[in-house]
Order: structure tokens, then sequence, then C-alpha cells
């Protein structure tokens, strides 16, 4: 799958995101807020994450993986903030807890659907 094919893959694991978790709110428009927000955490998936999650691996042996959580509710925190600010479209986050729900639940979308697109391959 190609650049274009997981950007519309995270627009909707966010747009279900959105749909589900309370405290994550669409920014300058139902559907725009998803699509901006998907094309900045996908470029920080490529680029900001890899090396995040090099920095963390002591914590995250420590706590037996539960710390990666922080680092992907952290990405997504920065994607919102970016997306927001940049583009002034995306998503907004009340809280720590609905930054990791939101990362959660994209990370089960995201997969899902992923695994149902690429099931044609």
């Amino acid at each position: 799958m190609g650049f274009l094919g997981k950007w519309f893959v995270t627009a909707i694991a966010c747009a279900v995101a959105i749909w589900l978790v309370p405290g994550i709110v669409p920014v300058g428009g139902t559907w725009m807020g998803p699509i901006v927000c998907a094309l900045v955490l996908a470029l920080l998936n490529a680029t900001v994450k890899p090396v995040m999650q090099a920095l963390a691996i002591p914590f995250t042996i420590a706590t037996l993986g539960i710390f990666y959580l922080v680092v992907n509710a952290f990405v997504l925190e920065l994607a919102s903030w970016l997306s927001r600010n940049i583009f002034h479209a995306g998503i907004a986050i009340d809280s720590l807890f609905s930054a990791i729900l939101g990362s959660i639940v994209i990370s089960l979308v995201s997969m899902f659907v992923a695994g149902v697109v690429g099931a044609d391959d």
C-alpha cells in the first residue's frame, strides 16, 4: 500500500476516533479535520515516531510496553497541534486520556481497514 493508501486509511481511522472518543473534535470541517490530521500524522509516523521510540526504549522495557501508548498519544497530540497551527484544520484533543484512547482507536481501525484493503493483494 502506497502513501495515498496509508493516508486514506489513517483518515478513516481519525474519523472513527472523532466519532468514538469523547474529547476529540474536528477543527476546520467535519471531513477536512480528519484528512489534514491524517496527513500530518502519516508524516510524523514516518519521521519523528521512530526517533521517539528509540529514545523511549528504557521506559518501554521498564513498563513492559505500556509506555508505547504514551509515545503514540504524544505523536497524535503533536499531529493535532501541527495540523491546527499550520493548516487551520485537524483535530482538537482535550486531555491525555483522550489522546491515549484516540491513539488506541486509530491503531486498531488502521490495522482492520488495512487488512480489509490489503486482502485483495
